[in-house]
Formats: structure tokens, C-alpha cells, sequence
């Protein structure tokens, strides 16, 4: 415990380096629990955190990673004691508290769940901030009326984190998904997770959008944004939902105001950053429930070491991962 492995994130006025190296519990920074870490997992965010203009990291030397799943290995907060199997996701860890690319973490109380029954470490981490996401978007527009009677259901980005998680866990609710990816080479890996329709990333991001267009869908999980958004807003059906998670397609939406006024049509915002405690336990529980997508490691996740993991990180940004990407640290 002494002396550990971490991913190591470096800048200087000449210089910017990515790499494993040992690191000390008094390099960690201060919080109530140390966790020894068993997975983590690879997020956008992390690829951000890793590139010398990603604008994620505050200050260096530091260590990404914005999820971490793990045992607990010392506790200074009476609610959790050790070998309590946790996760930890969100809130400032791994921008701007050492986050889930080391053998061990510490952080403070208030940001950690305990494992939920039905979930294993590695599970939680195949779902991490990304099922997280997808969850809390599924579970937000259920709130706002969606049922599968209600119609179709859209995916965007669906060969990445969110999407792929967004799908598995809409087909097993009973859900018809419609799946929008530009990867023709990921179709198959679609419908295995359940989708059943597949359209091209061009057909829901169009240079002409109308205000209003055709209604073809209940609803949408969206972590794309820009185009994208506003071209999905107008074809969501009467009194329908959109889930925005994310902004890989850009921040600036051009639409209008009539998908809202004149077909009711709500706009969801999705944090998992800051995510209430009270509502982020209860989607764990779902997440370990009736929202765990089948065949989670078997479909979705693939496995990683730390030192494979710079190279997935450059990945991620390059749109080149599929699913998830777990990384194994005990």
C-alpha cells in the first residue's frame, strides 16, 4: 500500500507526458476513504484528461479517471468500513481530485456508493459514468410519459459508451430502438445488443432542418448534441422526450422554439457529474436490476491493463472504441 502503480498526467511550460509510474499514499490527495481500486474504465472525459489541451485537468502532476470501482481499504467515514465493495463516479474525481488510473484512491465519503447486489466491481465499471448516463437518461424520460407502447425510441452515437448501454438496456424494457451510428461495420453489433432498426448518422444530422419535420419518434437518447439535436427535435412525436447527455457533434443547436410549443415536446438535461445522492443510488439499483443490460461483459466490454491504456484513451477521442472499455487495477 505503500508504493502503487498509477496513469500519471504531466505538463510543463516544455513538456507533456503520459505515463505509468509508482506512485505513494502521500501523493494521494485528502478524503475519508481509501479504496484499493479494482477496475476503472475509459470515458471521453479521460481521453480530454490525457491530451495537453483538453481543458479537464486543473492542475499537474495529476491522475485521470473519472470512475473507479473497488474495495475499501481504510475508512474515516463511519458508513463505510473495510472490504466494503464501493463505486465511485462523478462529482471531482479525475478533474480535480485524483481520480480511478491508480492501484489505490482516496476521496472523500460523500462521493461513493455502496456496490449494489446484483452488480459485480467489474460490472459496475462495464457500466460506469457512461451506464450511469444512459440509465438516468432512460429513467428521466419513463418520468416524462415514455412507455413502450408509446413508440419508437431513438439512440444516438449508438456504437459509443452511452449509446450502446442506451440500447441493451431499451430492448430489455420492451422498447423498439432505432439505432443511429456511422459505423456500417457496426450493425451487427447493434442488433446483437438489441436494436431494431439501424439508420445512418446523416439521417438524423441534417444540413436543412425544419422547424417542424415528420414525427418518427416517442423519444431519443441523445449524448451527440449540435446538429443532431436539432434535427431530432423536430421529428419527435406529440408530447415527447429528449434526453441530451453530451456534445460530441457540438455545443450550438440550431432550432427553433416550435418542437416546444406547438408539439410539447421536452428537452431532458442530463448530469450524472452532480447527480443528487439519493437519485444516483436509486439508479445503481436499477442499473442492478431491471436497467442491467444482458450479456454486459460478454457484449459491451472488453478489458484493458493500465499500460494498455494510453493508447485506448487516444482511441476514444478518435472515435475508434466500441462499447465500453474496462481497465483492470487489482
Amino acid at each position: 500500500m505503500d508504493q502503487f502503480k498509477a496513469l500519471v498526467v504531466n505538463k510543463t511550460e516544455t513538456d507533456f507526458t503520459v505515463n505509468v509510474k509508482t506512485v505513494s499514499m502521500d501523493d494521494l490527495p485528502e478524503g475519508d476513504v481509501v479504496i484499493k481500486v479494482a477496475y476503472s474504465s475509459v470515458n471521453y472525459k479521460d481521453g480530454l484528461a490525457c491530451i495537453p489541451n483538453g481543458k479537464i485537468v486543473k492542475s499537474y502532476p495529476f491522475i485521470p479517471g473519472i470512475d473507479l470501482a473497488g474495495i475499501v481499504a481504510s475508512s474515516k467515514d463511519p458508513r463505510f468500513k473495510e472490504g466494503d465493495e464501493v463505486i465511485a463516479t462523478s462529482y471531482e474525481i479525475g478533474v480535480s481530485h485524483y481520480g480511478g488510473y491508480s492501484e489505490y484512491a482516496r476521496i472523500p465519503g460523500d462521493w461513493i456508493v455502496p456496490l449494489p447486489k446484483g452488480l459485480t466491481l467489474k460490472e459496475a465499471m462495464a457500466l460506469g459514468t457512461a451506464g450511469f448516463t444512459a440509465a438516468l437518461s432512460i429513467h428521466r424520460l419513463e418520468e416524462n410519459g415514455l412507455s413502450p407502447e408509446k413508440g419508437k425510441v431513438l439512440v444516438t452515437g449508438a456504437t459509443g459508451g452511452v449509446g450502446s448501454i442506451a440500447v441493451s438496456m431499451l430492448a430489455k424494457r420492451n422498447y423498439h430502438v432505432v439505432a443511429s451510428t456511422g459505423k456500417e461495420s457496426e450493425h451487427e453489433y447493434l442488433r446483437k445488443l438489441g436494436a431494431k432498426e439501424i439508420i445512418s448518422r446523416e439521417e438524423v444530422c441534417l444540413e436543412q432542418i425544419r422547424p417542424l419535420d415528420k414525427q418518427y419518434w416517442a423519444a431519443a437518447v441523445d449524448p451527440v448534441g449540435g446538429r443532431t439535436l436539432a434535427t431530432i427535435l423536430s421529428r419527435i412525436q406529440y408530447n415527447g422526450s429528449v434526453a441530451v447527455s453530451g456534445l460530441t457533434g457540438g455545443a450550438d443547436v440550431p432550432t427553433t422554439v416550435f418542437p416546444f410549443i406547438l408539439r410539447g415536446v421536452n428537452l431532458l438535461g442530463i448530469d450524472s457529474v452532480y447527480c443528487p445522492m439519493e437519485l444516483r443510488k436509486q439508479i445503481w439499483e436499477r442499473m442492478a436490476t431491471d436497467l442491467k443490460p444482458d450479456k454486459l461483459l460478454e457484449s459491451i466490454a472488453q478489458e484493458i491493463t493500465l499500460e494498455q491504456l494510453p493508447e485506448a484513451l487516444s482511441n476514444i477521442l478518435k472515435g475508434k472504441l466500441r462499447g465500453r472499455t474496462v481497465v483492470k487495477l487489482a
